[in-house]
């Protein structure tokens, strides 16, 4: 590493030490899907390791031992809890101990559309409040562009230390994909962007600490700029293809046979398949980050809109799948029988955040539906945020349950799921996820969605 600009600061100098010997704490804010997986980074690098959350529920099963997050095991966490260099609080006032602090919360959309920043605003009040000399701050949530360097970075300043020689701040997007195994948070490469050259060189060489890559870039903003870009590329192709679906599926063409087929050509393609809708955090969200900070600018990011506006019409379009197979067999909606196989946004998960079977069961009830549900994965269905009334638990798939349903809506296609016991049992399967495609043709009648 060049000495030129590290040679400037003692505090820097000091911080780059610490993380080169491993005796520097790393704070991590938020412990949920991005936090704790990070934290087990570190923790696995060498370093002493603090995790702050505001949940004191999710302190408490740390320190027994407990994990919350099922896709990371027992094993991990209870190792967390025997080791002395790990701690973990819901006081703001531990943050003081970390070297670095990385920040890992939650950027939702507002009521109509707008990003909601109150989590980054208030996460950057706390740590200024015990921002000291020689400390690297580090947002890992996924925003807008200039959010690091405009937002966060005015709050960090009003202590009167200077960032980038006192402090230092930088930008690395989280990659996170929970219950993906032939990646993990050490094995993905991390992008990293600070608001200075020093802030860059120190972030690079912390996450270098922990991650097998770190990508350096020229500032946060490309930071910031890249994750949306990666999430935006998703959320478009996924909605190409969910526009083709029903266009497709009126010629009577498969289309999860036409993408199988097209992913044959070495080059030039990639396979994106259609579904229920976009879930998780990445996709139905950040795409809007984008979207409004470009208003600011005076641009209309119309290809972003639509596209989710595609992606969200989904959950409709199973709906009228669903509806179209019970008049097939003489029955309305109203007053049917439907179990929704699988609530988690993605296979193999508990995560149901934005889960778009929320919306589908939403859209079931208000059409006189009878709706029963079974995931093995999420025994209990809690509500969020519009969908606080469809609190509902999980059923056991029996081969009764199955027989006793009218319609079997797939909205999530679990391996753990007994497809066999459906294609035998169920009267009429609707299937937005091609999960029946190894059973074809089943006893019942066949619905694509």
């Amino acid at each position: 590493m060049p000495p030129s600009t590290m040679e400037t600061s003692s505090p820097a100098n000091d911080l780059r030490a610490r993380i080169q010997d491993r005796t520097a704490t790393i704070g991590i804010v938020g412990l949920g899907y991005v936090g704790l997986p990070l934290l087990r980074a570190f923790f696995r690098a060498g370093f002493p390791v603090l995790g702050y959350d505001v949940d004191d529920e999710k302190i408490a099963m740390l320190e027994r031992g407990e994990s919350y997050l099922k896709h990371l095991g027992e094993d991990f966490v209870a190792e967390l809890a025997e080791a002395d260099k790990f701690s973990a609080s819901s006081d703001p006032a531990r943050l003081a101990e970390a070297d670095a602090i990385i920040l890992c919360v939650p950027t939702p959309l507002g009521q109509h559309g707008e990003p909601d920043m109150s989590y980054i605003v208030k996460s950057s009040e706390m740590v200024a409040k015990i921002l000291r000399k020689g400390q690297l701050v580090s947002l890992e949530s996924t925003t807008y562009p200039g959010t690091t360097r405009g937002d966060c970075l005015p709050i960090l300043e009003r202590t009167g230390l200077v960032a980038g020689q006192d402090f230092f701040v930088a930008y690395s997007p989280e990659r996170e994909d929970p219950g993906r195994q032939d990646h993990s948070t050490q094995t993905i490469p991390k992008l990293v962007g600070g608001i200075d050259e020093v802030s860059t060189e120190l972030a690079n060489e912390l996450y270098s600490s922990a991650i097998a890559q770190v990508v350096p870039v020229d500032n946060a903003e490309v930071a910031e700029a890249a994750k949306l870009l990666e999430n935006i590329y998703r959320c478009v192709n996924i909605a190409l293809v969910n526009e083709l679906k029903p266009v497709l599926a009126a010629m009577d063409i498969d289309i999860w046979k036409v993408v199988d087929a097209a992913k044959t050509k070495p080059f030039g393609f990639q396979a994106f398949y259609p579904g229920p809708g976009l879930g998780g955090h990445c996709i139905p969200i950040d795409p809007y980050y984008l979207t409004w900070k470009a208003r600011e600018f005076g641009h209309h990011t119309r290809f972003i809109e639509l596209a989710g506006e595609i992606n969200n019409s989904m959950p409709n379009y199973v709906i009228r799948r669903t509806i179209d197979g019970l008049n097939e067999l003489g029955k309305p909606l109203r007053g049917s029988k439907v179990l929704v196989v699988g609530l988690a946004y993605k296979p193999d998960v508990d995560d149901v955040r934005e889960t778009p079977a929320a919306e589908i069961i939403k859209l079931l009830f208000e059409h006189g539906a009878d709706v029963s549900y079974h995931d093995p994965h999420v025994p209990l269905f809690a509500g969020m945020r519009k969908y606080m009334e469809y609190r509902m638990h999980s059923v056991p798939l029996t081969e009764d349950a199955v027989k006793d349903a009218d319609c079997v809506l797939i909205v999530t296609n679990h391996s753990a799921i007994e497809w066999g016991k459906i294609a035998e049992h169920a009267t009429l399967v609707v299937d937005s996820r091609n999960a029946m495609h190894a059973h074809l043709p089943i006893r019942g009648n066949y619905v694509q969605a």
